[in-house]
């Protein structure tokens, strides 16, 4: 039976299609048969992220309206085999998506999938409670800021009491990731440190992405930025995966690379 893992978020902008599809293509490198489901109808991102954005015909809401089946929709993966995208509508709006209907694509899923990752849409509106109400798992994704850490802390608020385990009296198991961490700006107090967030939201750390510029070549190059072995915040995703999976693995990227003494004397 197949793990639904929703990434969401408060806020805007955080990452959290960065994260669906970084997180998404670790699972399958480790050989887990995963999809990517794209919940932001009427805007649609997830494509572009991955690359296949020239390959979409049929989108989710043609699914759910029975004008397509999933085999016509699901689009392969160039770079991961056991990798697919069921990309969102562009020309359709949130009203779309239905429990009903939602509920019998993830069911169809499932009977052939390890992995079903929900790429959200941010706030609390249709398609974000659509897109948690069936999760397994909830990846919580959140930049070191207060308005960011306080919006999360409002979708913990739905999830434990609106999702489909609160109701049945289970809980839904959450993971805390941050995304644009810069050590150096948390040092001289512009930003929240990881300590900061992990007490506001007292949920399990998973991932702490660091700010590069690596994050938005791959974004515009259509690679996600996992697959970028050489830069910080790939390695701090493949990392993320590992966690997800039950390892332990120490965290990196926390502090500021230390001067050497030819900068230091520069900079002074």
């Amino acid at each position: 039976m197949a793990k639904i893992i929703v990434v969401t978020s408060g806020k805007g902008g955080v990452g959290k299609t960065t994260t669906s599809a970084a997180i998404g293509t670790g699972l399958a490198l480790t050989g887990k048969k995963t999809v990517i489901i794209d919940f932001d109808v009427g805007l649609r991102n997830l494509d572009l992220i991955m690359g296949c954005e020239r390959r979409v015909v049929y989108d989710f809401v043609n699914v759910l309206n029975n004008e397509a089946n999933l085999s016509q929709t699901l689009i392969k993966d160039k770079r991961v085999n056991n990798l697919f995208v069921l990309p969102a509508s562009q020309t359709r709006d949130k009203d779309s998506l239905t429990l009903e209907g939602v509920e019998r694509v993830l069911n169809e899923l499932a009977e052939t999938f390890d992995y079903i990752i929900c790429d959200s849409p941010a706030g609390i509106e249709k398609g974000a409670q659509m897109a948690l109400y069936f999760a397994d798992e909830a990846i919580i994704v959140t930049n070191p800021e207060v308005s960011s850490v306080r919006d999360s802390d409002r979708i913990l608020g739905i999830l434990q009491s609106k999702s489909r385990h609160a109701e049945n009296g289970a809980m839904v198991k959450e993971h805390l990731l941050i995304t644009r961490y810069n050590p150096a700006r948390v040092a001289d107090g512009e930003m929240l440190s990881v300590s900061d967030v992990e007490e506001i939201l007292a949920i399990p750390l998973i991932g702490v992405i660091p700010e590069s510029e690596s994050v938005l070549k791959a974004s515009n190059q259509g690679v996600p930025v996992i697959h970028d072995e050489e830069s910080d915040a790939g390695n701090a995703y493949i990392d993320a995966v590992k966690r997800l999976l039950g390892e332990e693995v120490d965290f990196r990227f926390l502090t500021a690379p230390k001067k050497g003494i030819l900068k230091r004397l520069i900079g002074a």
